[in-house]
């Protein structure tokens, strides 16, 4: 039997403990990774969005004439009840030489009026007298002392007579409305008086476009109505996100200044797109989605900022894992699962998709740990640790 030295001894023992302490040396030590942990729980697919609440039926009460309008002694969040007078407007005074061309137009429309008259009761005598000789052609011709020829003639003039002295009836009606209305312009006692505008429905101030006095043109907004109790919260998304919602999707209002989220539900989604311009300066089409609120929330007023979430499908129990760990390998979706303190590759099988989790169907068990945000570095059965 060969025995060593305990020279050899020793410097066998040297060479291991050398190679060994190189081997430590020169291997590649871990590589620091985040980690998230495979889990069950609830899944939401929602789409988030910006939006504004608005009162439903909003009325718009504007100016029926142009004229000088009295300071409105309504305040916003005042209540109006249906047909008070909520505003009045004084019709402008004319003007030295606008009073003169005004009278010299009821003057013109005055004698167009008296012309009309005395056509009328030419026409009405002229009738009479056509009436009186088909009377009187009608009765020879019974007695056989004049022809139906003539008797014919005389009835015919009478009908002719009578449609003419309608028609000048009808020009001298529209004579004389002429006439009302310009001298309604010049006359001081109808030019004062005041037009009051009436609540078209009951409801609250909500908006006053004009209270002070000053002088307004027709069509000119002067405040709007409408019931703060009935609001609706209106979203606009992507036109491409916006084919995924349906009437009767859940909603969830946040951000709207009080504690919890408010429960709605989509109403509408409106036909037709629109363009608009992102904060980075491109043109978007968008759509606008109406949702209903379930409840009355006093605090929620017209035109406030919301922040909505509308959810597209959820499941209340599923096998999540963070989409920050999926990534795109040969067979589809894959992950790094910490196993033994390596990062092992294994292809994974997913479903829903929310904005951080995904529904795992198959490849995975509840409580693994698997690597988020997996760089170029990491590979297949490397070494890892987690990072604090």
């Amino acid at each position: 039997m060969m025995t060593f030295s305990k020279t050899r001894r020793i410097a066998a023992f040297s060479f291991v403990a050398a190679a060994l302490l190189l081997f430590l040396v020169f291997r590649p030590s871990p590589l620091p990774v985040d980690s998230g942990v495979v889990s069950k729980g609830p899944l939401r697919v929602v789409l988030e969005a910006e939006g504004f609440s608005r009162v439903e039926d909003r009325f718009v009460i504007a100016a029926p004439v142009s004229g000088r309008l009295v300071r409105i002694a309504f305040s916003e969040g005042d209540t109006v009840e249906k047909g008070a007078t909520v505003a009045e407007l004084l019709p402008v005074a004319l003007d030295a030489r606008e009073y003169r061309e005004a009278s010299a137009r009821a003057a013109a429309a005055r004698a167009a009026y008296d012309e009309s008259l005395a056509r009328e009761r030419q026409a009405v005598l002229n009738l009479e007298q056509a009436n009186r000789r088909s009377i009187r052609y009608n009765n020879l011709y019974s007695e056989g002392a004049v022809s139906k020829e003539a008797f014919e003639l005389a009835r015919n003039e009478a009908d002719v007579l009578r449609k003419e002295a309608d028609a000048v009836r009808s020009a001298t009606a529209s004579a004389r409305f002429s006439f009302e209305a310009q001298q309604a312009i010049i006359d001081r006692q109808i030019a004062g008086r005041s037009v009051r505008i009436e609540a078209p429905v009951s409801g609250k101030v909500l908006r006053l476009h004009e209270k002070s006095e000053r002088v307004v043109v027709a069509g000119v907004p002067l405040f709007d109505i409408g019931d703060p109790s009935a609001i609706e919260i209106v979203i606009d998304i992507l036109s491409s996100d916006a084919v995924r919602v349906k009437p009767g999707n859940r909603v969830l209002v946040e951000e709207w200044g009080g504690g919890s989220p408010l429960e709605a539900v989509v109403k509408s989604v409106e036909p037709a797109a629109f363009t608009k311009i992102s904060a980075l300066g491109i043109e978007e089409k968008r759509v606008n989605i109406i949702a209903a609120l379930k409840r009355y929330e006093p605090k929620l007023g017209d035109n406030f900022r919301v922040q909505a979430s509308i959810v597209l499908r959820e499941k209340s129990r599923s096998l999540l894992v963070p989409v920050s760990s999926l990534f795109r390998g040969s067979g589809g979706w894959q992950v790094f699962v910490i196993e033994s303190g390596k990062a092992v590759r294994k292809p994974v099988v997913i479903g829903l998709r929310s904005a951080f989790h995904a529904e795992v169907l198959d490849g995975l068990d509840d409580g693994d740990r698997v690597v988020v945000h997996p760089t170029n570095e990491l590979g297949d059965g490397m070494r890892v640790i987690f990072r604090e």
